[in-house]
Order: C-alpha cells, then sequence, then structure tokens
C-alpha cells in the first residue's frame, strides 16, 4: 500500500518515542508458550479475514475508549499489530498517553507475518 507523505511523517514524529518488535519475535514467543497480550489494531473487516494467533481485537478506531476495560493496569504489557506497522506506532503513541507503560508496536505487522508464512486464523 502507498501511503501518504503526511501519514508517514505522522508516524516517523513519534516512531522513535515507541518501543518495537518484529513479527519473528512474536513468533518465537509463541513458540516458546511466552503468555503476552497481543491486540490487532486494524479495521474489523480486516481482522475478519485473518489475523495473528492468540490476538484479540481493539481496532485503532475504538482502542482509546475500550483498553481501560480490557486492560485497566497501566502495566500492562500490550503488542500492538496492524497491517504493516504504522498503524501500531499510533494508535501505541495513543495508549502511551493514556498512562500506558509498556506498548510495543509490532514491526511488519499483519503483511510481515503472511509473507514469513507464519500460521494465520480466521
Amino acid at each position: 500500500m502507498q501511503h501518504s507523505p503526511r501519514f508517514l511523517a505522522l508516524v516517523e514524529a513519534v516512531r522513535g518515542q515507541i518501543a518495537e518488535t518484529d513479527v519473528h519475535q512474536i513468533k518465537r514467543w509463541q513458540d516458546e508458550g511466552r503468555t503476552f497480550h497481543l491486540i490487532d489494531v486494524r479495521e474489523e473487516s480486516e481482522w475478519t479475514q485473518g489475523h495473528l494467533p492468540g490476538a484479540s481485537y481493539l481496532g485503532k478506531g475504538i482502542i482509546e475508549r475500550d483498553i481501560e476495560a480490557r486492560y485497566p493496569s497501566p502495566d500492562t504489557e500490550l503488542f500492538l499489530y496492524c497491517g504493516g506497522g504504522f498503524r501500531s506506532i499510533l494508535a501505541a503513541d495513543a495508549l502511551q498517553k493514556m498512562g500506558y507503560r509498556h506498548v510495543v508496536s509490532v514491526d511488519g505487522g499483519f503483511r510481515g507475518w503472511s509473507e514469513a508464512g507464519y500460521p494465520v486464523e480466521s
């Protein structure tokens, strides 16, 4: 997908303030049986077409509204992914501004996961 210059500038303006990992690390943790909160922030239509195993859905449009009901502690470790790693950066920035201290964006997102040949749930 071709992103607009202003969108990319917005992402780059906050990227340095957001912790990131990649899809390969998420897969390793899943294979090791590590327990963690993996959140898909894509659109609901994207979620229904397929998502990472073990993920829960809180789209970027509702995450700020609904995050506290699901994860009330600001110390909860949250791993956010989207289609490629841009929207998850912006969602992570919003959660950090809300006081969440351990928010990580998954670089590569669903696209990187799929391209690596990792399993997908639907």
